[in-house]
């Protein structure tokens, strides 16, 4: 009986020795109250009765929610900020033996650098330097915990909220400043409305005179050219009446040369030409008025016929 006693009380030291510490966790032995050494992730053995795992944690980051917290700007400002630490033990026996409640003092901490980077900077930076603010506090916070074997890999600002009056007054002056815009956008478009329109009549204006003054060079141009035409026409009903004439007075003299009697009818023809010479000047603009009797008109015929003889003879 007393050999199962034994077996099993050296069987339950055997089991308590024993001690498996999870991936990503880390082990404090303490023996005889003292520290003295650290378990790693996997099978470990203590002795039972001398030995003692007084704390284990894990090494893996770890996300620190802070609550929010009332704070002062630098202009007097109330305003509520809360945040977001992720940090990890690097150290586990500082973090165990240098400071009790690790997860307790880091809040207050935080807390802590929050109110006085807040208080550094007026209500208008906190929410355009959040950035600024987020890298501040990682290198405070990172710096402070340290001596506890904590590292701090990032800070995130979540809400950075003021008042409820002051809410409202920076309500009023969004209000205020959308209005001054749209005021300012209104009159901007009017001013280039009236610009492109007086420049459109401007324009309009010139590119009319162009087209009356194009209109007028071509109508002058048209009438000089129809000028031209005109006076060469006329030039050439001149040369042609011309050539007409002498070929006319040279069939007549050849007709002279060849009969004799052939000179009555040039008298006669010569008194003709005479009579259309009177009808082309009554139709003239400086023509004088000629009366003559029908009756009288063998008579004016027969002395026309004696002035060509006169001419002729002379």
């Amino acid at each position: 009986m007393w050999g199962w006693v034994i077996a099993l009380v050296v069987g339950g030291g055997a089991v308590s020795s024993v001690k498996i510490i999870q991936q990503g966790n880390e082990a404090l032995v303490e023996r005889l109250g003292s520290y003295d050494r650290k378990l790693s992730p996997g099978l470990n053995f203590v002795i039972p009765g001398l030995d003692r795992v007084a704390y284990q944690e894990t090494i893996r980051e770890k996300v620190l929610d802070i609550p929010p917290q009332g704070c002062i700007t630098r202009d007097n400002v109330s305003i509520t900020a809360d945040a977001v630490v992720y940090w990890r033990i690097v150290d586990m026996e500082k973090a165990y033996y240098k400071v009790q409640n690790l997860q307790s003092a880091m809040v207050n901490l935080v807390l802590t650098q929050i109110r006085a980077e807040m208080g550094q900077l007026e209500l208008d930076e906190t929410f355009t330097a959040r950035s600024h603010i987020n890298e501040m506090l990682l290198r405070e916070l990172d710096t402070a915990t340290d001596p506890w074997g904590v590292k701090v890999t990032r800070v995130e600002l979540r809400d950075i909220i003021p008042s409820k009056a002051v809410q409202e007054s920076m309500e009023l002056q969004m209000s205020a400043e959308r209005r001054k815009r749209a005021a300012i956008l209104t009159s901007e478009g009017e001013r280039e409305s009236a610009v492109n329109s007086a420049r459109g009549k401007a324009e309009a204006q010139v590119l009319d005179a162009e087209a009356r003054q194009k209109s007028a060079i071509l109508a002058a141009e048209g009438e000089q050219k129809a000028i031209v035409l005109k006076a060469q026409a006329e030039r050439q009903q001149s040369v042609l009446r011309a050539q007409a004439t002498a070929e006319a007075i040279q069939i007549v003299t050849q007709a002279l040369n060849n009969d004799p009697r052939a000179a009555e009818a040039g008298k006669v023809l010569l008194a003709l030409s005479y009579l259309d010479m009177g009808t082309t000047v009554g139709k003239s603009d400086s023509s004088k008025v000629m009366f003559m009797d029908p009756r009288s008109i063998p008579a004016t015929l027969q002395g026309m016929l004696s002035m060509v003889d006169e001419n002729g003879k002379g």
